[in-house]
């Protein structure tokens, strides 16, 4: 946001948008990475690929910066950022699933291994992130830009010499081929044999119909989606034909792996407007921290406006070890519930600290131009207002503890309640609420960048942040987040979880 708007000159809402579009694209791609990671060269292939191609792309950052004239520097710029996201394509939906892979689920002692994996899978993720806001962004602000972009290549080529390194030792698994073609299947089945009727006459397929009996463990039968059931149903023409047709005749299983897709649907749906308000950290609160006093205590050192992004993984690192050794036990003893409250409980919680997030930056983005109207400094757009860059902690602080919520629900949400060979996809599909979210950030900044223009009174006016009214976008971004927590509870009372079927028993 800061080299858009500092070094390329691009207007606020402008650079708003470029970064939206970016982060947007950073999180689609992965649901290209874990299709092509499933289906056909496996997750180790996928991870040393997408890493090469992400180190390239950090490299022709560095390039862009250093070495390309500062008029022809925009094109090349962003062609880097997004070769960057071609490789963070194929390295996030696939890196983490391929670590729990190593665990083998039949030995206890490494099941155990495997569930304390994630908690330090997580942990490690914020103390990169924290520790790169911390040090790169000082870096990109006092020494050069150049230097800043090259110290995530550097070690990004470290990490992938240190994962080649122990290559021969690595559990790779095998390509299961296309998921979604198996889901496709299902549909089809269902389509064809849509005028057949539902009861306890008909036959259904419970076994592979070319291998013999899954070796997947069976899920339990569900009445939701029961028009899907009926791909399952063996009818005159697949006994007839004597070999089993996949696109007219599918497993009970199978059937009850696509309704697990599709109860995710609606609360994918129903979390875009959380991760809308995630968008909100790299644009307009870097911004806002711009034209805030920075100057630390007597000191005459400046706090970089971007460094502020490190108190969401602050309060993460706060937080998280709270949660697990008060909040958990305390709400396990009321509920009952093994893990205190349930995933869709813990993502509902997430949502509703993302209201509390905007409503806070709304009262505090008032104040602000409260300062700037009682100084006279409403149209000189650099100025730094006489208002501490601390009256922005509460909103990054509330961030992170949306983040431990309702992130690491749906991280949690989206491994477990997809079917076990889909796994990439599921990491894919989480990573994609965050896309798509920040999309649609971009889309809202431009619409609204519209009507309030043909008003005449712009909500987010050009370069001057003192002029435009972002206190009224954050509001309006709070009463749509309210609105989606709605749907969502709704959603959520009708969701029905994962079952398996052991023996004749759930």
């Amino acid at each position: 946001m800061m080299y858009l708007t500092v070094v390329l000159r691009q207007p606020v809402a402008t650079a708003a948008e470029s970064v939206n579009l970016w982060h947007g694209v950073s999180a689609i791609f992965p649901i290209v990475g874990g299709f092509v990671a499933d289906s056909f060269f496996g997750r180790f292939r996928t991870i040393v690929f997408s890493s090469l191609t992400y180190l390239l792309g950090l490299i022709l950052l560095v390039i862009s910066v250093e070495a390309i004239p500062l008029s022809h520097r925009q094109l090349p710029f962003f062609v880097a950022l997004y070769v960057i996201n071609i490789g963070e394509g194929g390295h996030r939906p696939c890196i983490q699933t391929f670590a729990a892979d190593q665990f083998d689920n039949h030995l206890p002692e490494e099941k155990a291994a495997k569930s304390s994996f994630f908690n330090w899978w997580y942990l490690g993720i914020v103390v990169g992130a924290t520790t790169s806001i911390l040090i790169v962004i000082y870096v990109q602000d006092n020494i050069g830009w150049g230097w800043g972009f090259a110290i995530p290549a550097v070690v990004v080529a470290l990490a992938l010499a240190l994962f080649l390194s122990r290559k021969i030792a690595y559990r790779r698994e095998v390509p299961v081929g296309s998921p979604l073609t198996k889901v496709a299947q299902v549909i089809v089945a269902a389509f064809r044999k849509r005028r057949l009727i539902l009861d306890d006459g008909w036959s259904m397929c419970v076994e592979a119909q070319e291998n013999g009996p899954s070796m997947i463990q069976p899920l339990a039968r569900t009445n939701q989606f029961r028009f899907l059931d009926k791909a399952a149903i063996i009818d005159e023409t697949d006994i007839l034909s004597g070999k089993g047709n996949n696109w007219r005749l599918s497993t009970v299983n199978q059937v009850e792996q696509v309704k697990l897709l599709l109860r995710l649907i609606p609360i994918w749906l129903s979390c875009l407007m959380f991760a809308v308000v995630i968008a909100q950290l790299g644009t307009f609160y870097t911004k806002q921290a711009s034209t805030l006093n920075r100057t630390i205590g007597s000191t005459s050192f400046q706090l970089p406006p971007a460094s502020l992004q490190v108190l969401p993984g602050l309060t993460i690192l706060t937080v998280v070890p709270l949660y697990e050794r008060l909040l958990i036990p305390t709400a396990r003893r009321l509920t009952g519930h093994r893990s205190g409250i349930t995933m869709l409980q813990r993502i509902g919680f997430g949502l509703f600290f993302s209201i509390l997030t905007m409503v806070v930056s709304a009262l505090v983005e008032s104040k602000r131009l409260r300062i700037a109207t009682q100084n006279g400094l409403m149209d000189n757009a650099r100025s730094i207002l006489p208002m501490s860059v601390w009256w922005l902690v509460p909103q990054y602080v509330l961030m992170g503890v949306s983040d431990v919520f309702a992130i690491v629900g749906l991280q949690e949400l989206f491994y477990d309640q997809v079917p076990d060979d889909m796994r990439s996809m599921g990491a894919a599909a989480y990573l994609s609420v965050v896309g798509v979210g920040s999309f649609m950030s971009s889309a809202l900044i431009s619409m609204i960048q519209a009507i309030t223009a043909w008003r005449g009174d712009e909500w987010l006016k050009g370069d001057n942040m003192n002029r435009a009214h972002l206190d009224y976008f954050y509001w309006f971004l709070a009463c749509l987040s309210g609105i989606s927590l709605v749907f969502y509870v709704i959603f959520a009372k009708g969701f029905v979880y994962k079952e398996v079927q052991r023996d004749g028993e759930v």
